[in-house]
């Protein structure tokens, strides 16, 4: 008997050793970041490294956040990815709900051409974009580079609210059509309800994706609408890079999208486990 459940227990500790060796691979680089952030600028840059601080100061978030530009990039970045989130699920939406509920083949094709394109290198529609933008008035803006994040996020954005629309009984949907409503309205008031939780999901990816974008960013802005991740990899001084204020900003900037998981989180779980209940 115990050798039978020595056998049982063995995977069980075997997959929580490698779910233990994920989170340190996955943690520790993040957790250092945190570490480095606290500690003074020659034990930052001390060699050999020391994973704890030697002492706990916070001369580097004072040094960071001092530094000029480093608020109004972090502004930019929030108004930037906001609009970006906005306009990925405003065109998402209505593209996924018709691919979905007309079930044409030019509508599966699209879905698949729509991922193609996240296969070309950012840097070949790079230079594009940037005279595109200038030549509509819309350069080192917030609102010209959202629609360049945007171009990030929709295809993404429309493959996952397609399969949450999937998942939706036609059922429902007829429901609402016998009681009156029109083909948007049981879009307002009956499909987006149920697929909450995906939207919640396609807005953290689109969200994440406009957050830490920073190749558009480096091409497409100069001053104005600057955003925090270009600030960051600015932490240079005569005499290198300046890693104490860098990890710093770096562990502020995670914050928001840190506490926009947290906030969304019952809708992030029901909006994966959609799928599963579909009837």
């Amino acid at each position: 008997m115990n050798g039978l459940e020595t056998r049982r227990l063995a995977p069980k500790v075997i997959l929580w050793i490698l779910l233990l060796a994920v989170i340190v691979l996955y943690g520790f680089p993040f957790l250092y970041l945190l570490l480095t952030s606290f500690k003074t600028p020659s034990d930052a840059i001390a060699v050999p490294p020391a994973v704890l601080p030697r002492a706990w100061t916070l001369e580097n978030y004072v040094t960071a956040l001092a530094k000029e530009g480093v608020v109004p990039a972090l502004l930019n970045s929030v108004v930037t990815a906001v609009l970006s989130t906005a306009m990925s699920l405003v065109l998402a939406v209505p593209a996924a709900y018709a691919i979905t509920r007309y079930r044409t083949p030019s509508g599966r094709v699209f879905v698949i051409a729509s991922l193609v394109t996240r296969m070309v290198p950012t840097i070949a529609v790079g230079a594009p974009l940037v005279e595109t933008m200038r030549t509509l008035g819309i350069n080192d803006t917030s609102v010209g580079l959202a629609i360049a994040h945007t171009t990030i996020s929709l295809p993404l954005s429309i493959w996952l609210m397609a399969s949450f629309f999937e998942a939706v009984p036609d059922e429902l949907e007829e429901a609402a059509r016998v009681d009156g409503a029109s083909r948007l309205g049981a879009l307002w008031r009956v499909v987006l309800p149920v697929v909450s939780g995906g939207l919640a999901v396609t807005a953290i990816f689109a969200f994440l994706a406009s957050w830490n974008e920073f190749l558009f960013s480096l091409l497409l802005t100069a001053v104005r609408a600057q955003t925090t991740p270009i600030v960051i990899a600015n932490f240079q001084t005569q005499f290198g890079v300046d890693w104490g204020s860098m990890t710093a900003l770096a562990a502020l900037y995670s914050v928001p999208v840190v506490l926009l998981t947290f906030a969304l989180q019952r809708h992030i779980v029901a909006g994966l486990t959609l799928g599963a209940v579909k009837g």
